[in-house]
Formats: C-alpha cells, sequence, structure tokens
C-alpha cells in the first residue's frame, strides 16, 4: 500500500466524516472504495466477466486446440536460432 494526500474542501471533509463514523471505518477507507468502484470496477462484475470468457473458444472448430500450438512452438528451433542470433 501506498500513502498519499488529497485536498478536500471542507463540505467534502464533512461528509466524509460523517459517513465514516456512521460506518465506523476511516475515510481512507471510503476514499479507496470510492476509487475502486469508480475506476477499477466492481469486484463481482470483474469475476462474472472473467468467467464468461473462459472457455468461449471451446466449441470452435475453425481454431486448433491451444495445446497442439503450444507443442508445436515447443518442437520448434526458435530458441535455438534467437540463441544463434545473441551469440558475440
Amino acid at each position: 500500500m501506498r500513502r498519499t494526500q488529497l485536498y478536500l474542501d471542507d463540505d467534502l471533509w464533512r461528509e466524509l466524516h460523517a459517513r465514516a463514523k456512521t460506518a465506523k471505518t476511516t475515510i481512507s477507507e471510503l476514499v479507496r472504495e470510492a476509487i475502486r468502484e469508480r475506476y477499477a470496477g466492481n469486484f463481482e462484475e470483474r469475476k462474472k466477466a472473467m468467467r464468461d470468457v473462459v472457455g468461449i473458444w471451446r466449441d470452435r472448430k475453425d481454431i486448433r486446440s491451444a495445446e497442439a500450438y503450444v507443442r508445436t512452438l515447443r518442437k520448434g528451433t526458435r530458441l535455438d536460432r534467437l540463441e544463434e542470433r545473441l551469440k558475440p
């Protein structure tokens, strides 16, 4: 975690102070929560989006399996060629 400073106008500070007191938390936590919601998105929404994407191409017949592709890359001579290019 990193520390930062914010300049808040008096009205905003009073509002945050009152909400923090009511929620039994800190102004810092309220600010972090607001930033997460505004800029990082809701965690549950992000988690749902990730779950929706998993396996999205599973039933496609026009592409080969990722496993086969990776195995092809590993069998290739790409690393050998790269090593040759890096030799002095």
